[in-house]
């Protein structure tokens, strides 16, 4: 498997339907049966009131629920349920059948897509998954990255890094470890109606639909690809592997030689390292639009003098 994937640029790359993976898993039997699935709808439908014709439609989905739940589940801490991710989805693929509007042209799958993840992410955003402290080691971690990368002049190494912190290497990796999902809410978007919270908008889906994509446009775009340009090779190919090729962490690690726990470190490595980059941009585009306005208020007080 390993050979089979080349180090790509992260730019127009060919991506593979991993959704149909998920429904070939799902009719093999490796995912729970359909009956078991059908209950859920069962309940959530006669709470909502949907019809037993959207009843079948709503089953046809169930894949597409649980490949979106899996997805942002392998970025959650391990105490965080899968089988309550799935149930919000479902919650929110009914949402979506009740809410969509056959005269717009947008595909069905793609307004489901953003009702099942807003779900979700609705759902997470009542559940303490996120502690004060670790938020607070994370913001350590990305201001020893942008202060590194300042004093360098360059991205820094995770040893460099952890000297920043004053630990050592192997503690600072720990610490990616259990930052992992921290990273959700990074390169959050404007809310929008289906996006969910914007504090977890963040999250690993469609690439098409992923904020980390959505994001490549305007000034941020270039700053982004700049960004990513100087990732660290690895990193680089974790972001490629994961968001391009869609493949799971633990795929990732038998294509890379290493455990899912080392891939999980380096994409939240990754990750905060575009966060604390687009956190820069962000600051000097706030501080030239002050000067803008600065000298604009200035000029236009000297024309009233004159």
């Amino acid at each position: 498997m390993a050979s089979s994937i080349p180090v790509m640029m992260l730019d127009g790359l060919p991506r593979r339907s991993h959704l149909n993976q998920e429904q070939a898993r799902f009719e093999s039997g490796m995912l729970p049966p359909l009956l078991e699935q059908q209950t859920i709808v069962d309940t959530e439908s006669d709470t909502l009131g949907v019809t037993p014709d959207r009843d079948r439609l709503l089953v046809e989905h169930l894949p597409t629920v649980r490949y979106i739940a899996r997805r942002i589940h392998e970025r959650l801490p391990q105490h965080v349920d899968l089988d309550d991710l799935i149930s919000a989805g479902v919650v929110g693929l009914i949402d979506a059948f009740a809410k969509f509007d056959h005269n717009k042209k947008v595909q069905f799958k793609s307004y489901a897509q953003f009702r099942i993840r807003g779900a979700i992410l609705d759902s997470l955003r009542t559940l303490d998954w996120s502690p004060r402290e670790l938020r607070r080691k994370g913001r350590a971690v990305e201001e020893a990255i942008r202060s590194s990368t300042q004093r360098l002049g360059r991205a820094p190494s995770e040893q460099e890094i952890a000297a920043a912190l004053e630990v050592s290497l192997s503690d600072y990796q720990q610490l990616l470890g259990d930052l992992k999902g921290l990273e959700i809410g990074s390169l959050h978007m404007e809310r929008t109606e289906d996006s969910g919270d914007e504090e977890l908008a963040y999250i690993p889906g469609s690439p098409e639909e992923d904020p980390l994509f959505r994001c490549l446009k305007g000034e941020m775009k270039q700053r982004l690809i700049d960004a990513i340009d100087e990732l660290p090779e690895k990193e680089r190919l974790v972001l490629t592997l994961y968001y391009y090729e869609e493949l799971t962490m633990k795929e990732i690690g038998l294509t890379l030689g290493v455990v899912e726990s080392r891939v999980s470190q380096i994409h939240s490595s990754a990750v905060l390292r575009l966060r604390t980059a687009l956190a820069n941009l962000k600051t000097a585009t706030a501080s030239a639009s002050k000067q803008t306005y600065v000298a604009k208020t200035s000029t236009q007080n000297r024309k009233r003098r004159a």
